[in-house]
């Protein structure tokens, strides 16, 4: 299992566009992924769970992953929150 803390950089934070790219990340892993806001944790594979947390810029998230291909998941989505969520 991994648990890694990030901050929301993107100016909209995860609204539709980057939530929709976000869980279109998750979509291609296996292993079971979720979101961590304050005290809710929701699939990260559904994009209505993510847009609910409402996160918004410098938001704090960890993102939790279990699976088979747990270390793949995390380096997608470490590049999706650092690099690809900048440019939407």
């Amino acid at each position: 299992m991994i648990r890694k803390e990030f901050v929301i950089r993107n100016e909209l934070g995860l609204h539709s566009r980057a939530a929709a790219l976000f869980v279109k990340t998750t979509n291609k892993f296996m292993s079971d992924i979720f979101i961590e806001r304050q005290d809710e944790k929701v699939n990260a594979k559904s994009i209505m769970g993510i847009m609910a947390l409402g996160i918004s810029k410098n938001s704090k998230i960890t993102i939790v992953i279990d699976g088979p291909d747990e270390m793949e998941a995390i380096k997608a989505l470490e590049k999706v929150i650092n690099e690809d969520l900048l440019n939407l």
